[in-house]
């Protein structure tokens, strides 16, 4: 089953723990002296203070939403039903102006439910493709390891080189282009767990988790979410989109970082515990994973703590613990010292 969004406009220092996302970076010895980046904060702050009056109390899972998208990844979110997952993208395709398709993962989808299908027109005497859900700039794959692999496989391609191919004609998806994947617990009944090629898809895994007091009480106490997503005004049309997307590509990346994000995915293919590491496809991931949460702090250089800041979100869904000792990010992080 898909749905769309019926106003969105059509595609046109050693570590001693991991630093947790903030809404601002960390002091350091060298982020004073960082400069920042101009234009794209008022902007980037007023995304990020919309989507806080709809998802409440989630700053930081909010923050690593918009670095994923800014880094032209994907999103997969796991949680159990009913924390904002679906919200979250709802009220993210409405800040951002972007078109927006829905699509209920069921164990009997097919991939055509996915990416479209060719019909016979009696008129022309000829095939004519129907586009599916996938043709849309903002994607939601709701309870993805509800679907059969088979389903699952739909997306691979697309994920990957932001085109379909079909009847052997290859078509380009519209730009930006940005999956949001919802995921239950792989306990809960009638789930199919996402095979490796498929997370490695994702550039983040983020978890929402319950809300704090306060923000329940506000929830329970006002406006219904539906209701509030549908008022949300488009705050960044899709060029400006476009542009700080190309403007994360522009964040500085010294040396010495570079040797930082390096030490850090060679640990993971050598750690005790861990049986599978970072590819080099994760590697180039978490640097722009990184960039994009340096803008997003309102810096033209990329410091460590926005390494760390990611670190988690692009890293845990890709490497395999042998236990179930401390998370892997945790330690990891840990075990590596900083330039």
């Amino acid at each position: 089953m898909t749905t769309s969004s019926p106003t969105a406009p059509a595609p046109s220092m050693s570590v001693a723990a991991p630093i947790t996302p903030t809404p601002s970076v960390p002091a350091s010895g060298s982020a004073p002296h960082t400069p920042r980046v101009g234009g794209a904060g008022a902007e980037i702050a007023a995304v990020i203070s919309q989507l806080n009056r709809v998802i409440l109390g989630k700053d930081a899972q909010i923050r690593l939403c918009l670095a994923c998208l800014l880094a032209r990844g994907h999103l997969l979110i796991e949680d159990i039903p009913g924390v904002g997952k679906t919200t979250l993208a709802h009220a993210l395709a409405r800040t951002l102006g972007l078109s927006f398709q829905r699509v209920q993962f069921t164990s009997d989808l097919l991939p055509a439910d996915v990416l479209g299908v060719s019909i016979y027109d009696r008129d022309t005497g000829k095939f004519r493709f129907q586009q599916g859900p996938i043709f849309a700039q903002l994607v939601l794959a709701d309870e993805i390891n509800r679907a059969s692999p088979k389903a699952q496989s739909a997306l691979l391609e697309a994920m990957e080189e932001r085109q379909v191919t079909l009847d052997g004609q290859s078509m380009p998806l519209p730009e930006p282009f940005f999956v949001i994947a919802t995921q239950n617990p792989q306990e809960q009944v009638g789930t199919f767990p996402l095979p490796e090629s498929q997370l490695d898809r994702f550039l983040m895994r983020v978890r929402l988790g319950y809300p704090a007091a306060a923000a329940e009480r506000e929830l329970l106490c006002g406006t219904d979410r539906r209701e509030l997503v549908n008022s949300l005004n488009s705050i960044l049309s899709v060029d400006t989109l476009l542009k700080l997307q190309q403007g994360v590509l522009g964040v500085h990346v010294s040396p010495a970082l570079l040797d930082y994000v390096q030490a850090l995915v060679a640990h993971t293919r050598s750690a005790a515990g861990l049986t599978v590491g970072l590819s080099p496809r994760a590697a180039i991931g978490l640097l722009r994973a990184a960039r994009a949460w340096a803008m997003i702090c309102g810096r033209s250089t990329v410091i460590p703590e926005h390494v760390q800041a990611v670190f988690a979100a692009v890293v845990e869904h890709r490497v395999e613990q042998r236990d179930s000792g401390p998370a892997a990010a945790s330690r990891l992080l840990e075990a590596v010292p900083v330039p």
